[in-house]
C-alpha cells in the first residue's frame, strides 16, 4: 500500500509518500520538508501565528512535489494520513484539514495520526524491529521513556515534570544569544568549551523513576551566565560545554535505570532502546546512550537524523501501520493541542 503523509505539527511543513510492503517492510519513495527557520528567526522562536500562515502557503506545493518525486497519483494512493495533534493548533489544523480535503475527494481512508506515536513507529520502517520494544522521545516538547507494546498500545514509564530537553537546549541558547533551533547551536559552542568549568546540578538524578526535570538546570545556567557577565566567548562555551554535558549525565543514568525495568518486568522483550525525536541528533548525548545501551548489554537503535526529527515519512508510515491493521478516522475527527501518547484514545490495535 502507499500513504501521503502530511506533517505540519510545528515549525516544518512536510509531506511524504511512503510503500508499507504485506511483510510489514516499508519503502521511502518521497520525502519533502519545508523549514520555516528564516520566517521565526527574527523573534528568536517559534511563532504559532507566523507558522500555520507558512503551512497555508506552502503545503500544497510541498504535498505536489511528494507525489512527483514518488511518481505517484493521488489516485495510486491508499490513504492519506496527517498529523492530528499534538502540536501546535492553527498548524495541525491546516494539515489535517488539507488531508480530509484530500481524502474525501478521492474517497481515500483518511488516518489521523499521532505525532508521538509517528516517532514511535520511525524504527520499525527503518530498521524493521518487532514489538515490544523500550523508547526514549527527547524532542523540542517531550522528553519520555515509553514501552511500546503494539500499535496504539503505549505505556509511558517516565517524562519531564518541567521543561522538555529541546526546550531546554533552546532557552540556554537564547539566553547566551546563540539564535534558532538551539541545539545545534549548543552543540556547536560546546565543542570548543570546558565541560568541567561549571558544576551544574543534575535534577531528579539520584531520586527513583524515569522522570526527568530540567527547570532548575535551566535556572543554574542563568544564574551562572549572569555572575559571569559580561560573558567572554570563552565563557559562553564553558558554560553550553557544562549544560550538554549535565543533561548527557542525566539522560545516560536514566536510560540505564530504563534497560533495568525492562530486563526486570519484561524479560521477554530484546535488550534495546530505541530513540527519536530531534535531540538525538546531538552527539554528546548519543555518546552518553551508546556507553549506557553497551554497559547493559543492549542494541541502541538510532534512525536517520533526518528520520528523527519531524517529517512526513514518519506520519505516512504510522498510517500505513494503522491502515494495515484496518484502522481510519472519520472526516470529523478533531484536531488536538494535547493528545498524550498513553492516553485513552490513541486506538489500540490488535494485529490478528
Amino acid at each position: 500500500m502507499k500513504l501521503l503523509g502530511i506533517e505540519t505539527s510545528c515549525d516544518e511543513t512536510a509531506a511524504a509518500i511512503v510503500a508499507r510492503s504485506p511483510d510489514g517492510r516499508g519503502t521511502i519513495l518521497s520525502n519533502i520538508v519545508r523549514s520555516q527557520l528564516d520566517e521565526h528567526a527574527p523573534y528568536g522562536g517559534v511563532v504559532p501565528e507566523l507558522a500555520a500562515r507558512a503551512h497555508v502557503s506552502h503545503l500544497d506545493h510541498i504535498i505536489t512535489r511528494a507525489l512527483s518525486e514518488a511518481n505517484v497519483a493521488l489516485s495510486d494512493l491508499d490513504g492519506i494520513a496527517a498529523t492530528a495533534g499534538p502540536g501546535l493548533i492553527g498548524g495541525v489544523l491546516v494539515g489535517l484539514t488539507t488531508a480530509k480535503a484530500i481524502a474525501a475527494a478521492t474517497n481515500k481512508p483518511l488516518i489521523a495520526v499521532n505525532h508521538l506515536e509517528a516517532h514511535a513507529l520511525t524504527a520499525r520502517l527503518t530498521d524493521n524491529i518487532p514489538f515490544p520494544y523500550l523508547m526514549l522521545l527527547v524532542s523540542g516538547g517531550h522528553s519520555q521513556f515509553v514501552l511500546v507494546r503494539g500499535v496504539g498500545d503505549y505505556e509511558r514509564w517516565g517524562t519531564t515534570i518541567d521543561d522538555a530537553l529541546g526546550e531546554a537546549f533552546d532557552k540556554v541558547a537564547k539566553l547566551l544569544g546563540l539564535g534558532v533551533p538551539g541545539g545545534p547551536a549548543v552543540e556547536k559552542l560546546a565543542q570548543s568549551g570546558d565541560a568541567r568549568r561549571f558544576a551544574f546540578p543534575r535534577p531528579l538524578l539520584n531520586q527513583p523513576g524515569l522522570d526527568f526535570s530540567f527547570s532548575g538546570l535551566k535556572t543554574a545556567v542563568r544564574l551562572a551566565a549572569e555572575h559571569a557577565a559580561p560573558l567572554s566567548n570563552q565563557d559562553a562555551a564553558d558554560i553550553a560545554a557544562s549544560f550538554q554535558a549535565t543533561v548527557a549525565k542525566v539522560v545516560e543514568t536514566r536510560a540505564r535505570s530504563a534497560l533495568v525495568r525492562l530486563r526486570t518486568t519484561h524479560p521477554e522483550a530484546p535488550a534495546r532502546l530505541v530513540v527519536a525525536g530531534g535531540v538525538a541528533a546531538n552527539r554528546t548525548i548519543a555518546a552518553a546512550l551508546a556507553r549506557a545501551t553497551a554497559d547493559a548489554g543492549a542494541d541502541l537503535v538510532v534512525p536517520p537524523i533526518p528520520l528523527c526529527t519531524d517529517n512526513g515519512v514518519m506520519v505516512a508510515w504510522a498510517g500505513a501501520e494503522r491502515l494495515a491493521l484496518g484502522a481510519s478516522d472519520s472526516l470529523a475527527t478533531a484536531a488536538k493541542a494535547r493528545w498524550p501518547l498513553d492516553s485513552a484514545d490513541m486506538g489500540v490495535i490488535h494485529a490478528a
